[in-house]
């Protein structure tokens, strides 16, 4: 199919399906960018349409069916914000049309979806962003520059922790919140892979090891105090081919929330990266420490400027391969396993689940490189380990 066209300098048209939940995030993201007269949004995809008041103004055409929508509004691009299981087949509905795509993370339940998705993008010859915003972040080029100078020495390993709250009611949400499965098709919805997938994606990204064929080694450690399918409190270590570790320690039931982060352990320093601030720290030897706020570009912009004058995207499918190698462990790893009542609390009028001393072991976890399990907490089963050649099953 010929790919729509647009005036050199107008705004590109772009459909947005699923505004409700994060969606509502795109819509304002959508009206500022196209305030700066970047893109014009021309139709929104929902099985229940949006009202005016939910909206927040006079709402562009509206349909529940997404083909049918990109072809009578003449989108160019397709920011796809739904369901985790959906993610595929709206996908490739958008690249047959010539449609291109900012695609929300985690771009797929599983590895084999991934690799429909990211071939059948290729086929289409459509250009394809996936949603992870962290990546969009200045800081991270910066890092690796430092990195690549040596300013900590050789590094040991990447760490990242991430401390959130969530209340019951979260695991709620929608009919796939929380599940693995759900009547019989893959979700994942689990902390590594969605709330908190920025921080795995992060650390594989400053650890250079973007790609599948990145990833040698898996181990998993998932468990969960909410009365969920899926893990609200786990963690990861994966080997890379450069051979340094990259361990992320997440939960959802932390005693305060804090702010995610990543951190470069090197022989002569550190680097600590604040992600969704963009503020970064490094600290080495004979040096006083210094912190650094970085600009960010956001990724519908970079997909914009990508089409209009060929400007790389930042974060193409294949350099979210090794990300979905770790969503596909956890995917092949045995199911959650329930804290005991013991190990856990709710918080008198929060209605939320606690883990008490969970903050110092996700942070304990980020600064060691070590799993739950060889922190010595009394409730994590020993890791499950994956190699290499995961399943596309």
């Amino acid at each position: 199919m010929t790919e729509p066209r647009t005036a050199p300098g107008a705004p590109v048209p772009v459909v947005l399906a699923g505004a409700r939940g994060h969606g509502r995030w795109h819509v304002a993201n959508i009206r500022r960018l196209q305030d700066l007269g970047v893109v014009r949004l021309v139709g929104i995809c929902e099985l229940t349409p949006l009202t005016e008041d939910e909206f927040g103004g006079e709402l562009p055409e509206q349909s529940s069916d997404f083909g049918a929508l990109l072809d009578s509004t003449g989108a160019r691009i397709a920011v796809v914000c739904t369901p985790i299981p959906t993610h595929t087949d709206l996908a490739l509905t958008a690249a047959g049309r010539g449609v291109h795509l900012l695609l929300e993370k985690p771009p797929a339940p599983s590895y084999a979806e991934f690799r429909r998705m990211a071939d059948g993008v290729a086929a289409a010859g459509v250009a394809c962003q996936i949603g992870f915003q962290s990546l969009g972040s200045h800081a991270v080029p910066a890092i690796r520059d430092l990195i690549a100078e040596g300013a900590v020495g050789e590094v040991r390993g990447i760490g990242g922790a991430g401390a959130w709250v969530r209340p019951e009611t979260y695991f709620r949400r929608a009919p796939w919140a929380g599940r693995r499965r759900l009547n019989g098709v893959d979700v994942i919805d689990g902390v590594l892979t969605n709330p908190l997938a920025h921080a795995v994606a992060t650390a594989l990204a400053l650890a250079g090891s973007t790609r599948a064929e990145d990833v040698t080694r898996i181990e998993t450690e998932l468990l969960r105090a909410n009365d969920i399918e899926s893990d609200d409190t786990s963690c990861v270590r994966v080997t890379t081919a450069r051979g340094g570790p990259v361990t992320v320690a997440v939960t959802l039931c932390a005693e305060r929330a804090d702010e995610p982060y990543v951190v470069v352990h090197g022989t002569r320093g550190r680097i600590t990266f604040w992600y969704k601030q963009d503020r970064v720290l490094l600290q080495r030897t004979e040096h006083g420490p210094e912190e650094t706020r970085f600009e960010r570009t956001d990724l519908l912009a970079n997909l914009v400027a990508h089409l209009t004058d060929g400007t790389p995207l930042l974060v193409t499918p294949d350099g979210t391969g090794a990300f979905m190698k770790v969503v596909e462990a956890i995917r092949q790893a045995p199911d959650p396993a329930p804290l005991p009542d013991g190990a856990w609390h709710r918080v008198p009028g929060e209605n939320r689940r606690v883990v008490p001393g969970i903050d110092g072991l996700v942070a304990a976890a980020a600064d060691t490189l070590s799993l739950y399990s060889e922190l010595g907490a009394p409730w994590a089963p020993p890791a499950h380990h994956l190699p290499k050649e995961v399943s596309t099953r």
